[in-house]
């Protein structure tokens, strides 16, 4: 069949939103419990509602009505805890009950099987929020993070506490204060010690943090605790324990987040890890113990590799233990993710064969392994490991469609020039349509994708969002720019205090790479990002002039209000990226689009929900006004009901086609789809 040949562009292609977003969900929060398998998937086609759902291998008798996969909670109810406003850990599976965080009002519930969620927590308008819970049988309670916003003006306070299972109106016992964070908080088998993390502003947990661990006394409450390992350079990821009550945890404190465990009392026959020259101070409430010197830290696996993730959420798993010494665990090195079996007797590192390039979630569950999973022809799925054969079975993909392979661009993993004699990474997608091909001589435009994070990550999981830009004849350049994660400790931390240059500078390379290898149109190059993506945005659309337009997904125009009018996670955030505030506010001014629009000479798009509590819609409206006043195009799409990111069917639909049309009108190609005009202000 031979292709029609069309303009870059205009190419059609069946790769729509309402195709992406038909029976899409997202998948995540995976818990094991007994024989069962829960997780939540969030919904478009509800309004983005955070359902709980389970999967049984087996029918219960005294169940008759449950089938294989269910819903947990019913309609009405969406799981989903605003504490660090990004939330996780939003419920807890045991003993075939849910404990689960409402997102209308903040409440813990707990539902079990064939009965309504009664509330554990009392009424308090959302000012009391939880999440991170574990169970304490043994005492008949949940512990968990809990987040108080009922000091009115002042910054929200930070604790973990005890709560009892038969609910009631106490707000909860605290186990845990003084620092400004805590998560994590993890019971070992045996209920007698507590572990949990803890740091403080202005760092955030993947700059340093630290893991402490308590002795749980008769009455419930904690005594002394003990520093394990940890600091303000040094930061931990997912503290467990094992079946036999060994404390495991990753640390990047060899510039690689990998997995050690913590032997209390220590054993002279396993190799000592150095540790941080500062002395262990515990900023709680309890008693204060210097470091067990006679304790160790034992590595269990070093690589140059990532076993670890940044906790921009709770409840984030990379291992798990199928037993007392072995370990199933997920790590990644150059941009793509494997899953291998760890033995901790022997050392012995085996990965397994599978098809897969991402893998989130790891969890013990039904027998096996539960983890979400994708490819880069493959869509994220619900995936169970029987690691004794290797074999997988999917239980739930987040998309049923399917899409011939022909409208499919397949990532080419680049490695770039860029300032200082460095390089960076991305990923490459060339424009790919079975039905068409370009006229002679004619360049894609070039749309740079920019994380958000920025301590986040690309990866070249197959997504239709993506596809529907390169089935349409746009090259796609998804940079992994310095400040990423997957690439060790000193390659994230190019970002410090270069936020807007390194970034800006990696994404600007990328393009100038790709239009002189003649893989782009060098006069239709375009940037596009969400939140701190957006950030990267509107710096490299002000501070540089090789975009030609682009694209900012509720992204921050002003670090300044930024760093004033922000939630209570992210307001030191920017100490580490550009410099402490306000000792350095020059630095915040100078590297604020905002201030600078009289360099702008390029079009722009702005997308913003507006219920954004992280990056409120005053930073996109302020943007809007300047550029529009300076005669240049521009676009304003708000959404309500939104908050920090689209979650809304049709807010989805409405943004991926307002930025193509806005893409149409400035590079001059004539559009393939029907699409809703966007009023595009000095056109």
């Amino acid at each position: 069949m031979s292709k029609s040949i069309t303009p870059y562009g205009s190419w059609t292609s069946p790769i729509t939103p309402d195709l992406i977003l038909a029976g899409a969900v997202g998948l995540g929060s995976i818990r094991g419990d007994g024989g069962d398998i829960s997780w939540i998937e969030s919904r478009p086609g509800e309004g983005g509602r955070s359902v709980i759902v389970r999967w049984s291998p087996v029918a219960h008798p005294e169940q008759s009505r449950r089938s294989a996969v269910a819903d947990v909670i019913p309609a009405g109810f969406n799981a989903r805890t605003r504490v660090h406003e990004y939330g996780g850990g939003e419920y807890l599976a045991a003993g075939g009950i849910v404990y689960f965080a409402n997102f209308a009002d903040q409440r813990l519930y707990r539902c079990g099987p064939d009965a309504a969620p009664q509330p554990v927590t009392p009424e308090t308008s959302g000012q009391l929020r939880y999440a991170d819970a574990v169970l304490d049988a043994a005492r008949n309670r949940l512990i968990c993070v809990r987040e108080d916003h009922t000091g009115g003006g002042h910054e929200a306070v930070n604790t973990i506490v005890s709560l009892p299972l038969g609910g009631g109106e106490t707000p909860g016992q605290v186990l845990v204060a003084g620092n400004t964070f805590y998560a994590s908080p993890r019971l070992s088998p045996d209920g007698a010690r507590l572990a949990w993390l803890t740091w403080n502003h202005p760092n955030m947990p993947w700059d340093g943090c630290e893991l402490w661990v308590a002795q749980v006394q008769a009455d419930g409450a904690l005594g002394a605790a003990e520093l394990v390992a940890g600091g303000p350079e040094e930061s931990i990821f997912q503290p467990e324990w094992s079946p036999d009550g060994v404390l495991h945890f990753v640390s990047d404190r060899t510039g690689w987040w990998n997995l050690y465990r913590w032997r209390e009392g220590g054993d002279s026959s396993l190799p000592l890890v150095a540790q941080n020259d500062t002395a262990a101070v515990a900023r709680n409430d309890n008693a204060t113990v210097v470091r067990n010197d006679t304790a160790s830290v034992e590595p269990l696996c070093e690589m140059a590799a990532e076993f670890g993730l940044p906790q921009w959420v709770f409840g984030m798993s990379t291992y798990t233990f199928i037993g007392a010494g072995r370990i199933v665990c997920a790590y990644t090195q150059a941009g793509a993710w494997r899953l291998a079996l760890l033995d901790t007797a022997t050392k012995a590192f085996a990965p397994f064969d599978l098809p897969y390039t991402d893998i989130s979630g790891v969890r013990a569950a039904a027998g096996g392994v539960a983890f979400v999973a994708a490819s880069p022809t493959q869509a994220a799925a619900l995936v169970r490991l029987d690691p004794a054969t290797g074999q997988t079975t999917v239980l739930r993909w987040s998309s049923e469609v399917t899409v011939d392979a022909g409208y499919l661009s397949a990532p080419q993993p680049i490695e770039f020039p860029t300032e200082g004699g460095l390089t960076a990474h991305a990923l490459y997608y060339p424009p790919t349509n079975r039905d068409h091909g370009a006229p002679a001589g004619e360049r894609p435009p070039l749309l740079v994708l920019s994380h958000g994070g920025p301590t986040g990550a690309t990866s070249g999981a197959l997504r239709l969002g993506l596809q529907f830009w390169t089935s349409r004849g746009f090259a796609v350049a998804d940079v992994n720019y310095g400040g990423s994660t997957g690439y060790g400790r000193a390659y994230r931390e190019r970002l410090n205090g270069a936020w807007g240059i390194v970034d800006v500078d990696d994404c600007v390379n990328v393009a100038r790479y790709l239009a002189a290898a003649g893989l782009a149109d060098e006069q239709r190059l375009a940037i596009r990002g969400g939140s701190a993506g957006g950030y990267t945005t509107l710096a490299a659309l002000t501070f540089r002039d090789v975009f030609r337009a682009g694209a900012s997904h509720f992204g921050v125009s002003d670090l300044e209000a930024l760093a004033t009018d922000t939630h209570k996670f992210e307001s030191r955030y920017l100490d580490r990226l550009v410099g402490p505030y306000p000792e350095r506010r020059d630095l915040y001014v100078a590297r604020s689009p905002i201030h600078f629009t009289d360099r702008l000479s390029v079009p722009m798009i702005l997308l913003q929900g507006l219920e954004d509590k992280v990056v409120p819609p005053s930073q996109a409206e302020t943007m809007f006004a300047a550029v529009k006043a300076k005669g240049l195009p521009v676009a304003y799409v708000p959404f309500a009901g939104e908050q920090h990111g689209f979650r809304k069917a049709e807010n989805i639909k409405r943004a991926m086609e307002a930025e193509l049309y806005f893409y149409s009108r400035i590079f001059g190609f004539a559009l393939a789809d029907v699409i809703e005009p966007v009023k595009i202000e000095n056109l």
